[in-house]
């Protein structure tokens, strides 16, 4: 028997997650019968703006927000199957109950705000999906919201997604590369003796020291042990380096094509750095995922402005080349070792 209460969190975060008006009419079913058109066009676009190959062709989902939220749930249980035991921490009914109330919690959240996935990193029962996946609701909301051109705000989400889509499959290490950094960190999660008190020490000092009590990294990051903080370190550098790349390929295409490519940037950026969320963010970690599109970005043009934009291919000869977190804040130092 599952230790978390799966069904629980799917139901958790499709409830959270809301449905916003307009899915189930005419302009959610115009969405998803043009996306893939739309998907093809960016595949084109991105292919030749990287130089990387575009191979085969990524199914595109058109999903509510609930949908969403169910889907990145049974992520969160395939990722976590390996260790479910040991995140119950009681064993009993009510830890399994309290981390899928988290686990919805926070995808409803999640829910409410993504645009778009691509889903091929997490691994499914025939070894992987390839999936494009853009939330109608969002798309629609925003749209209209900010009254953004359907065609180009929907050609815009869809340069990112597949820049994601080329990083994962014209590089053939990333995959199991990604999924080893997520199966190492998850790995680690069993309970280490003296953590409590360890953690319960270091708010003290931070608390002494005027220091805030959490970092961008959230609880993830403050119950880690030094080891697991390693772990935590490299997947925000890989992840800083994919999203501020997918980052800077759809401002580069978008601002060639689109007309409203700066405002809509603009918008966003704006979107990402909301102070009603602020908390929120920095509790769950989430607040690092922000700043890994900005340091992403700054690495990207940094590189680009030294060595131009082909330098950052070395990135893709093997993990040997990846940015550090360090290198990443210090993109000298990248193209010093190199070089």
């Amino acid at each position: 028997m599952s230790a978390i209460r799966w069904p629980l969190a799917a139901r958790v975060g499709a409830r959270l997650a809301g449905k916003y008006p307009l899915e189930g009419t005419y302009h959610f079913a115009l969405l998803a019968r043009r996306a893939p058109e739309v998907v093809a066009r960016a595949a084109a676009l991105v292919a030749e703006e990287t130089g990387l190959p575009w191979t085969g062709e990524p199914a595109v989902a058109v999903v509510t927000r609930a949908e969403w939220a169910r889907a990145n749930v049974e992520s969160f249980r395939r990722l976590l199957a390996p260790v479910e035991d040991k995140l119950a921490v009681s064993g009993g009914r009510v830890s399994g109950s309290a981390v899928a109330a988290e686990v919805g919690a926070l995808v409803g959240f999640l829910a409410r705000r993504v645009l778009g996935q691509y889903e091929l990193v997490v691994p499914s029962g025939d070894g992987g999906s390839d999936t494009v996946m853009l939330v109608g609701g969002n798309l629609l909301a925003l749209e209209r919201l900010h009254e953004f051109r359907p065609a180009e705000f929907r050609l815009w989400v869809a340069l990112h997604e597949c820049t994601h889509r080329l990083q994962f499959t014209a590089v053939p290490w990333m995959r199991p590369y990604f999924l080893g950094l997520v199966s190492e960190l998850v790995q680690a999660t069993s309970s280490h003796e003296g953590r409590l008190g360890r953690v319960l020490g270091e708010w003290r000092s931070a608390a002494r020291r005027g220091r805030p009590l959490l970092d961008e990294t959230g609880l993830m990051g403050l119950l880690a042990t030094p080891e697991q903080r390693q772990v935590i370190d490299r997947v925000q550098a890989l992840m800083s380096l994919l999203e501020g790349h997918g980052h800077v390929i759809m401002d580069r295409i978008g601002g060639r094509l689109l007309v409203g490519q700066h405002r809509m940037a603009r918008v966003l950026k704006a979107r990402r750095r909301d102070p009603r969320y602020a908390a929120f963010l920095r509790l769950t970690g989430l607040e690092m995922k922000m700043q890994q599109y900005e340091q992403g970005e700054r690495f990207v043009l940094a590189v680009e402005r030294r060595g131009g934009f082909a330098a950052l291919d070395r990135a893709w000869e093997g993990p040997d080349r990846l940015p550090t977190l360090e290198e990443i804040r210090e993109p000298e130092r990248w193209l010093q070792r190199v070089a």
